[in-house]
């Protein structure tokens, strides 16, 4: 696995309270893990703070599950 998956799961885990073991990249966030919408905005928030990017509302809402934030976080790193 990338070293951004590494460092998403970690954020996932330290935000939402999870063992980093039942995470796979097809793992979701609300139908998975049971998140609600407070839990995704200190996610949302936990993953721009870590990769220094901006995650708009609109995007935040596409990212639904591990694989998607990994492919955001790539795709908008500096």
């Amino acid at each position: 696995m990338s070293d951004v998956y590494e460092q998403v799961k970690s954020v996932i885990v330290e935000v939402l309270k999870v063992d980093g073991e039942v995470l796979t990249p097809e793992t979701r966030f609300i139908e998975d893990l049971k998140a609600d919408s407070m839990d995704q905005f200190f996610l949302i928030d936990g993953l721009s703070e870590k990769f220094d990017v901006a995650i708009s509302d609109e995007d935040a809402r596409q990212i639904r599950s591990v694989q998607d934030a990994v492919s955001y976080i790539q795709s908008h790193k500096s």
